[in-house]
């Protein structure tokens, strides 16, 4: 008999003894892969999170540089753009105009920028879906906005993004740049910040250290930083949720314990008629290893495929705030599938591989007893 045939038959073996113990093991895989199932939807919606910001931000310029005052940011003079073009490895450097209005009767902060990619009159407006959908008081396609010196501002929709963009525009509110002004009373001659690209991006950060040299009361912001500033929160709110979830781990893992350690009497009695009819040790040890991948790999694979379901499929109703945040203006969009195989593997070697061994103890210690003081 070859190995794979001796493993075949092991397996149909396992497989009709872990039916006549049925309702034990499916409250333990159903206990398993509720586990499982916990542990990687959270990482894969931290993993969608990330992945999903990290290609929002690609399309971000290389180098914000925003002027301080008091610690605090303040709008930054045209005229310092001449001065950051002027350092080696700089391509292009422009303005950017963007703030945020309070609207009082939806309670929602909206993103207003101008900008010159969209052709905006001075007497129009293109919105967000999620503006459209929280703005209260939009009549006739019209939005009304109460200025800086309280004068009221009327705005005509052009334009709405498509729901398929909410995600960088559904509180966005795009207006000319004399309506920008208009509206926060920026001054002529400033800006909010100025956007940098740079032709190496491995000298961003000797690019930074020169601006700062030039413009002291600068701060250069790297995109890189951001990026890293994202993951570090998307893993520390997956780190929170499982913090919050270890009691539930605990909980299972001493439960395994229990029902992997703990043979019963008619487990017992079965390993000693085994032995009794031939079987040897190494037999009955791999036959209690296979009883333990079948479950695991049974709740692993349960767990995982809910859990891919669950995030992917279903947004993740049980996570979904504690991850996204929440606000009174949410954007509603869709998680592209993206994981990390190697976090996933770390779950498959945490809660598949302890379980398996802890099977062949106690099964070990009852194959090397006498067969005929086990069935007794």
């Amino acid at each position: 008999m070859n190995s794979f045939a001796k493993h075949r038959y092991f397996l149909d073996f396992t497989l009709s003894a872990l039916l006549r113990r049925k309702w034990k093991n499916i409250s333990l895989v159903t206990v398993y892969a509720l586990v499982v199932f916990v542990l990687t939807s959270v990482l894969f919606f931290s993993g969608a999170l990330r992945s999903e910001a990290e290609r929002i931000l690609q399309g971000m310029p290389e180098m914000i540089v925003q002027r301080t005052l008091a610690g605090r940011h303040e709008l930054i003079p045209l005229a310092y753009a001449a001065h950051i073009r002027e350092i080696r490895g700089i391509q292009k450097v422009e303005p950017r105009l963007w703030g945020y209005y309070y609207h009082q009767a939806s309670r929602a902060n909206y993103t207003v920028m101008a900008t010159a990619e969209f052709a905006v009159e001075d007497d129009q407006v293109i919105i967000g879906e999620g503006v459209a959908r929280t703005w209260e008081g939009i009549e006739n396609e019209r939005l009304f906005f109460k200025a800086y010196d309280g004068k009221a501002v009327d705005l005509a929709i052009l334009d709405r993004f498509s729901a398929d963009t909410s995600l960088v525009s559904s509180d966005l509110i795009l207006v000319s740049e004399t309506t920008f002004r208009r509206v926060f009373g920026v001054p002529g001659g400033y800006a909010t910040d100025l956007a940098a690209s740079i032709r190496n991006t491995l000298e961003c950060p000797t690019i930074a250290e020169k601006v700062t040299g030039v413009l002291p009361d600068t701060r250069p912001v790297l995109r890189d930083e951001i990026q890293r500033t994202y993951a570090s929160l998307f893993d520390w709110r997956s780190g929170y949720i499982l913090v919050l979830l270890s009691g539930a781990v605990l909980a299972f893992l001493i439960f395994a314990w229990d029902k992997a350690t703990g043979l019963s009497a008619e487990e017992k009695a079965e390993i000693g008629i085994l032995k009794a009819i031939g079987w040897d040790t190494s037999d009955v040890l791999l036959l209690k290893f296979w009883e333990g991948m079948v479950i695991c790999l049974t709740a692993f694979v349960s767990g995982t495929v809910i859990a891919y379901g669950h995030v992917f499929l279903a947004d993740a109703p049980l996570f979904e705030h504690a991850l996204k945040g929440w606000a009174i203006l949410y954007p509603d969009f869709e998680l592209i599938p993206a994981f990390d195989l190697y976090q996933l593997a770390a779950v498959f070697g945490l809660t598949v591989v302890p379980y398996t061994l802890i099977t062949i103890v106690p099964a070990w210690h009852a194959a090397v007893t006498d067969p005929d003081s086990v069935m007794r």
